[in-house]
């Protein structure tokens, strides 16, 4: 079964979605107006409210939001077969992930680019307001450490990916001072100094392992989590424009390169799609995903579909820069669709490795050795990139293997297998740390956010004890959950964990909608909230039963257990909490009663609409 039509499908379903449907949410349910002066206008600070041109802050935005979600999740999918993930992808995308990522920019940027829990707060009331600043960050600290789990597994005792991630560092710093200080507007020429930094450091990058500095750069799992939770730390305490923005720019460019490349490559290329289009497991029992494919599909996939976490850079970064409300639709919308395409071109690549590759790869030896499968090219693969690919599990490896495979096959790279294989680690990890430092910003800005109804002084963000404080705390959470937990463990939390944000995200939608006399439309996000927020439900209670309350049976891990079940429940209770006071204002719509409009920042969703459902 060949892959490029798939791909093609995929293409064409996307561009349709941004020409019609984010049209239609820009004109109808947010109506952008350039008139408007965006929060980063009216409150720049040259710290955290700063205008920012619209490709450069899109490469940002896309940065931010495309961490592991796209590339693990599908892959981690594929164990259902091909076309469960698929399916969702498409349709979760188009119809969900993008539209609450967009929506919730636009109402972030009339809400003077304030939280989600702040959101909630306005546009629900003050329960749901400070239930989500908890749950938020809950979910928070369970994404940081599901994201970083995937880096720490990818990076640890690789000095070449090591070496390349951290040049990464002081590329972004020059080009920041560059772009902003030394020659303001010259995106172009800070652009071209960027871009040959960061692919000097891949192409250096082969030759250090073997060398004294490679030896220093073999790091463990926890010196990898230590240096990683130094430079979240770091990153969100410096202004936005020095480090945060110029490098998730640059890794823009890497990112946004390496996936036209793969879609161009899949079209040359067409792999042979090796995994069938629904495998035995989708019934459950799987090695990867205990659970069936309903509802555990749609958690595990996460972010390539629709992510909350995405909500949370909507409404933390990201409405704080930008410049005129109409770039939203695409930054919003746009960006999203393209980390749906990279959630396709994941699953494609994962599924064109033989199914006993594929299991080989990403299941633990003893475990392997139960299923009765044997390896067809794993002896050849591992040799070919140079380094043992076998039970390396998390999903990142066995990606890095099938986009190289597919970069391999093309005319004139067949001997560069390995070069392919370490770019494809060094790419994922870019992806993920760019995560990292935005999410650490934006939690960061919550828990000052939070704090400031005691301490007033903690409202303002660049105030820096503040800064360093909540800063300082929400690493501290994250990096200790890495360190005491694994894939196994903490992707199933981060998946429900996210994907129940994104219920609430679109709760608070929902209600910003009905609030502003839009309530006609509001099936636009009432949809994917009761679906996303129905699944996730499900699956999070599964995965307590059949997941985690088994670990507390084990003395070893008992531990580990009662924790990851404790923090689900917990947060599907807020959740939970969360709708109904959403649905209570909902209630109170339909019946006719007057609603307060959601106008404490200024401006309405639809300015002078009256007070009404309809």
């Amino acid at each position: 079964m060949n892959a490029a039509p798939f791909l093609f499908a995929a293409l064409c379903v996307m561009a349709i979605a941004y020409r019609y449907y984010s049209a239609f949410i820009a004109a109808k349910l947010l109506a952008l107006d350039d008139a408007r002066p965006t929060p980063a206008v009216r409150l720049n600070d040259g710290s955290n409210y700063h205008p920012t041109n619209r490709w450069v802050l899109f490469g940002h935005h896309f940065a931010a939001i495309s961490g592991a979600g796209p590339l693990i999740g599908p892959v981690l999918a594929a164990q259902f077969g091909f076309l469960p993930g698929f399916l969702w992808l498409l349709a979760g995308v188009t119809l969900a992930g993008a539209v609450h990522d967009f929506i919730a920019l636009g109402l972030s940027v009339r809400h003077d680019g304030k939280s989600l829990a702040e959101l909630a707060r306005r546009e629900i009331g003050p329960v749901a307001g400070l239930v989500s600043s908890l749950a938020i960050l809950f979910i928070i600290v369970i994404a940081l450490a599901g994201l970083g789990i995937a880096v720490v597994n990818a990076l640890f005792e690789s000095p070449w990916g090591t070496f390349t991630i951290t040049a990464t560092i002081p590329a972004a710093l020059l080009v920041g001072l560059y772009m902003y200080k030394l020659r303001p507007g010259k995106i172009a020429e800070a652009s071209a100094i960027g871009v040959t930094l960061v692919l000097m450091a891949v192409v250096i990058g082969g030759r250090v392992p073997g060398t004294p500095l490679g030896a220093a750069l073999t790091l463990s799992k926890g010196s990898i989590t230590s240096a990683i939770a130094a430079y979240g730390f770091v990153a969100s305490v410096l202004p936005v424009w020095l480090l945060l923005c110029p490098r998730d720019y640059l890794s823009s460019y890497l990112k946004l390169g390496t996936i036209f490349a793969l879609v161009i490559g899949t079209m040359v290329v067409m792999p042979h799609l090796r995994m069938p289009l629904t495998t035995a497991f989708i019934h459950g029992g799987g090695p990867i995903v205990p659970g069936k494919a309903f509802p555990f599909v749609f958690i595990t996939i996460a972010c390539g579909a629709i992510s909350g976490f995405h909500g949370l850079v909507s409404s933390g970064t990201t409405p704080k820069m930008l410049s005129k409300e109409s770039d939203a639709r695409m930054i919003g919308y746009g960006a999203m669709l393209l980390e749906g395409l990279v959630g396709v071109v994941a699953l494609i690549a994962a599924c064109a490795l033989e199914p006993g590759d594929y299991f080989a790869i990403n299941v633990a030896p003893a475990k392997f050795a139960a299923l009765g499968m044997a390896p067809v090219h794993l002896p050849e693969l591992s040799a070919a990139v140079g380094e043992s690919v076998a039970g390396r599990t998390g999903g990142a490896v066995s990606l890095a293997v099938g986009f190289a495979q597919i970069f391999a096959a093309l005319p004139g790279m067949k001997g560069l297998m390995a070069y392919w294989y370490h770019f494809a680690i060094m790419f994922e990890a870019l992806f993920i740390l760019t995560t990292i430092d935005t999410g650490t910003r934006v939690g960061r800005f919550l828990i000052q956010e939070f704090l400031g109804r005691f301490i007033p002084s903690f409202q303002k963000t660049d105030w820096l004890p503040g800064s360093l404080f909540s800063t300082g705390l929400l690493v501290v959470c994250w990096a200790g959950l890495i360190r005491t937990g694994s894939i196994s463990t903490i992707w199933p939390m981060f998946g429900v964990a996210n994907q129940l944000l994104a219920g609430v995200a679109l709760s608070i939608s929902t209600s910003a909608l009905i609030n502003a006399g839009k309530g006609r439309y509001a099936w636009v996000t009432a949809g994917p909230f009761a679906f996303v927020t129905f699944t996730t439900l499900c699956g999070g209670a599964l995965s307590i039963r059949d997941n985690f309350l088994p670990m507390t049976r084990n003395p070893a891990t008992a531990a580990i257990g009662w924790l990851d079940a404790g923090l689900t429940a917990a947060i599907m209770a807020c959740a939970v909490v969360i709708v109904c006071d959403a649905g209570r204002r909902w209630w109170k719509a339909w019946r006719g009663e007057p609603l307060p409009r959601s106008t404490e920042s200024g401006y309405a969703l639809a300015p002078g609409l009256p007070s009404s459902c309809c």
